[in-house]
């Protein structure tokens, strides 16, 4: 995940079929990060130990892929609109960025 690269989140929805979603997908060196919006459909099937499943194509090639498969860590929302903010910067490469996304209570 060192390039720019997008990724597909899938989650098993309520009606029992797949969810799946395109993400910016980022890493502590740990767990892989993925920063959505409050009350998004992705967010709110996030649910702490709930199956999910990520695709990470190769932005040069995308026959070539990553799978990971895991469980829901935790849902937080500190720093995530500095996290969405840095994302952009380096996905989009925006040099002069002041902010992607404005955090509301209750969105």
């Amino acid at each position: 995940m060192k390039e720019k690269s997008f990724g597909h989140i899938a989650f098993i929805d309520n009606d029992g079929f797949p969810h799946v979603t395109p993400v910016w997908v980022d890493t502590d060196g740990e767990h892989v990060i993925v920063n959505t919006a409050v009350g998004r459909k992705k967010q709110r099937l996030a649910e702490e130990g709930k199956p999910v499943s990520i695709e990470i194509s190769n932005p040069s090639n995308p026959y070539r892929y990553s799978l990971i498969k895991g469980k829901i860590m935790k849902q937080t929302f500190e720093s995530a609109e500095e996290h969405i903010n840095q994302m952009a910067k380096n996905i989009l490469a925006l040099k002069n960025i002041q902010k992607v996304l404005k955090t509301k209570k209750g969105f």
